[in-house]
């Protein structure tokens, strides 16, 4: 009966995850106001995962080599509380900021760099103007003043445009194989794109217009807000923020 306990023992040791062994040794977290004890995931030594720190402060959320990375809620020891992202032990990206002044509470929701709130958040794209485009792909390059485009047929790259018409607010044009956009350009910008290209079996050239729109005016971080539109299937729609 002992020898029996002993391997049903030994075999759920092993069978613990290392990531759990490591939550019970000295996990250090790296942000001084909440590094007096620490409850969760570690990885070499440091808190690495899900977890919570209490010091002066408190934070219950993820942490990247000892720092909050990720998603967490922090709160002051003086009762204000942030809710949202984090990057390397900063407020960082969508979140939400509770604090009181002059005995009102009050709430600061939107985009955070670096700490610091730098405005409401970007909407998210939406659609408002398409006829014929099968799938298409738009992307922001270089530091966010260049725009690219590209559209599909098939699943291929789609580079037999007819008659083709490309129209921005600002900026300089460029064409190169499928793909073409706009460098240079000002917030808001805005642009149309018509051509005739095949249809799906090739039967057929097929009159084909994309409406891209961005009223929202760069930031430190640039949000490219995609329009386009109909009651025409979207469920390819893609796009691509580096």
């Amino acid at each position: 009966m002992f020898r029996l306990v002993s391997y049903i023992i030994l075999i759920f040791f092993f069978l613990i995850p290392e990531s759990i062994l490591e939550a019970q040794e000295d996990c250090k977290v790296l942000l001084p106001y909440i590094s007096g004890t620490y409850e969760g995931r570690c990885k070499k030594g440091l808190a690495h995962g899900q977890g919570t720190a209490k010091g002066k402060d408190t934070y219950v959320g993820n942490f990247k080599k000892g720092l909050p990375n990720g998603k967490g809620t922090y709160t002051w020891s003086t009762g204000e509380r942030y809710i949202g992202e984090w990057k390397e032990g900063l407020r960082d990206g969508i979140g939400t900021y509770y604090y009181w002044e002059d005995g009102e509470k009050l709430t600061q929701s939107g985009m955070w760099i670096d700490n610091q709130y730098v405005g409401p958040a970007q909407e998210s794209p939406k659609v408002t103007a398409v006829m014929g485009v099968e799938r298409y792909n738009f992307q922001r390059q270089g530091d966010g003043n260049r725009v690219q485009i590209t559209t599909y047929i098939n699943g291929m790259n789609n580079v037999d445009l007819e008659d083709l018409i490309f129209h921005g607010s600002s900026g300089s044009q460029y064409i190169s194989g499928g793909s073409m956009g706009y460098e240079g350009i000002i917030f808001p910008f805005k642009c149309v794109l018509t051509y005739y290209s095949w249809n799906r079996l090739r039967t057929l050239r097929v009159f084909t217009r994309l409406r891209i729109s961005n009223e929202i005016r760069r930031q430190k971080v640039s949000y490219l807000l995609l329009i386009i539109s109909d009651r025409q299937d979207i469920s390819s729609f893609q796009t691509a923020f580096p």
